[in-house]
């Protein structure tokens, strides 16, 4: 038995098919097959079933494929380790985060991070929150950047930054006249929200229940931009993170951006890393990069002006005429 065939064994039961699993480890198939019937004569036991369409784990299989992984994770942290007592800064990061937050955050983070860490080969993976989870714990990503809350004692949460929400609005709808509102005005409002499975989901219902509104039925987005279009379409409302607003995002013609007053609704981020992890010291320090954002990228209050709003301030030409 040697680390090889155990992380042969660990491909094959991610991909779940001798070909794809042969590719991913960068083998022939041959060779993987062979590799998997020594390590099942070794043991003693039959590790996988083999159907002509795909590769089901043995109850034994299941069992030593969660043992393989944990003993190929600790095989990471002891090269980790040794990586960073040569070089704290170098190597590499495999960091997760989530589909509603990553595509607007990213650009303002990963040129800092290149900046302060130049030696460091971030590798970035765009998941729902619940498959980050399952690979941070099983050891396939260092950190992931997650909404809290997160209950898992095994996992370190370092706090990075809060976001506040904003209502996004047809144009002409009625609240599009506010210039701020409180969680009650949403009371006989239905939101347009994402299908199950996204975080952003979780807590625009939350915003449901302490304000009384409700979910629009008979659909729901399979990303932030799609609600974002519908919006634009006048088929209803929803709430928005603010940097998902921000340049370099493009301003959404025929959409309003309302700021909520008091307690305004909006999401904590952090990073979370496993409390073993041998990287634990450089992690807290990469978590530095993201509270270094400029805090007018969380502001609501510096938004970009819309076409109408832009109307509204703008002198208009007899006024300007009769000044000179």
């Amino acid at each position: 038995m040697n680390l090889r065939d155990l992380s042969y064994l660990v491909s094959l039961a991610e991909h779940k098919h001798f070909g794809r699993a042969a590719q991913a480890s960068f083998v022939s198939q041959p060779t993987l097959s062979t590799q998997i019937k020594k390590l099942e004569d070794e043991l003693g036991v039959a590790l996988v079933e083999r159907t002509p369409r795909k590769v089901l784990l043995t109850e034994a299989g299941k069992e030593i494929v969660a043992r393989a992984r944990e003993v190929l994770t600790e095989i990471e942290q002891i090269k980790a380790i040794a990586r960073r007592t040569v070089d704290p800064e170098s190597g590499t990061l495999r960091l997760g985060i989530f589909p509603t937050l990553g595509p607007y955050l990213l650009p303002h983070v990963v040129p800092q991070a290149r900046t302060r860490f130049p030696r460091l080969e971030l590798l970035l993976v765009e998941e729902k929150t619940d498959a980050l989870l399952k690979q941070l714990r099983e050891g396939r990503l260092d950190a992931a950047v997650l909404a809290e809350p997160i209950h898992d004692d095994q996992l370190h949460p370092e706090f990075l930054f809060e976001e506040p929400f904003l209502l996004a609005v047809p144009e002409h709808h009625e609240l599009a006249k506010r210039k701020t509102l409180k969680l009650d005005d949403l009371s006989d409002q239905s939101l347009l929200l994402l299908e199950d499975g996204h975080c952003l989901r979780d807590q625009a219902l939350e915003v449901c229940e302490l304000s009384g509104a409700s979910e629009k039925s008979g659909f729901r987005a399979t990303s932030l931009e799609t609600l974002r279009q519908m919006v634009a379409a006048n088929v209803g409302v929803t709430l928005l993170p603010t940097l998902a607003v921000k340049p370099p995002v493009a301003r959404s013609e025929n959409i309003h951006l309302v700021q909520f007053r008091g307690n305004a609704p909006s999401r904590r981020i952090a990073m979370f890393w496993r409390k073993s992890s041998a990287l634990a010291p450089f992690l807290k320090k990469f978590a530095g990069v993201f509270r270094e954002l400029p805090r007018t990228l969380l502001d609501p209050h510096t938004l970009p002006q819309s076409p109408a709003q832009q109307a509204a301030t703008r002198p208009r030409a007899s006024h300007a005429r009769a000044s000179r």
